[in-house]
């Protein structure tokens, strides 16, 4: 006999059906709007403000789980990326697909930003960023890129211009068709090996 109180395999399944259209909803309605209320992706999600709730305690929540979603997503795509080789060819292509990422949930970014503190976004950025050190690593034991700046810094960086291309592209000001070698180009000029003459601060 089925407790009244445990969840049959059907209530279960429906259960999970609801949180996966509320949590699709939530990621679309903040890529649109980081400003979406619980009411916006409710009834994006075409549920009600008390079913959202029972799944969500608050919309700190809720947009913590969109970005989760988000980036769980983006890392299965960036993980295809073909990372051998030239470090500088391997970086360009990793580019590519990062700026589309970045592009597509740069707003979720914003709302993220405003409801979870910098750690936990850092924490939840942490496989990317592990990815890029990698890379950048390969490319400094190459000799591709430089050595003189620290690796945190140059990660940092990479991030800034992703989400300022994004930005700049949401403002008009950027062409979403120019905007991976424009990505490209500042990045890698950023990383490249400077000239031995330029590595000493007059």
């Amino acid at each position: 006999m089925v407790s009244a109180e445990t969840p049959t395999p059907r209530r279960r399944a429906d259960a999970e059906r609801s949180i996966a259209r509320i949590v699709t909803a939530a990621r679309v309605s903040l890529s649109r709007n980081p400003d979406a209320t619980v009411d916006d992706i409710a009834k994006a999600a075409g549920v009600g403000r008390m079913t959202l709730y029972g799944h969500f305690r608050t919309r700190s929540e809720l947009v913590e789980r969109a970005l989760v979603d988000a980036l769980e997503a983006g890392d299965k795509v960036l993980a295809d990326v073909d990372l051998g080789g030239d470090a500088r060819k391997a970086m360009a292509r990793l580019l590519a697909s990062s700026w589309q990422l970045v592009a597509e949930s740069a707003a979720l970014l914003t709302a993220a930003q405003s409801v979870l503190p910098a750690g936990r976004l850092q924490d939840l950025h942490s496989d990317a960023a592990e990815r890029v050190e990698g890379l950048i690593r390969r490319g400094q034991e190459q000799g591709v890129f430089r050595t003189d700046l620290p690796l945190s810094w140059l990660v940092s960086s990479m991030h800034y211009i992703l989400n300022g291309a994004a930005q700049e592209n949401r403002a008009g000001r950027l062409d979403a068709t120019q905007a991976t070698q424009v990505v490209a180009a500042t990045v890698l000029s950023i990383l490249s090996a400077p000239a031995a003459e330029n590595l000493t601060t007059p």
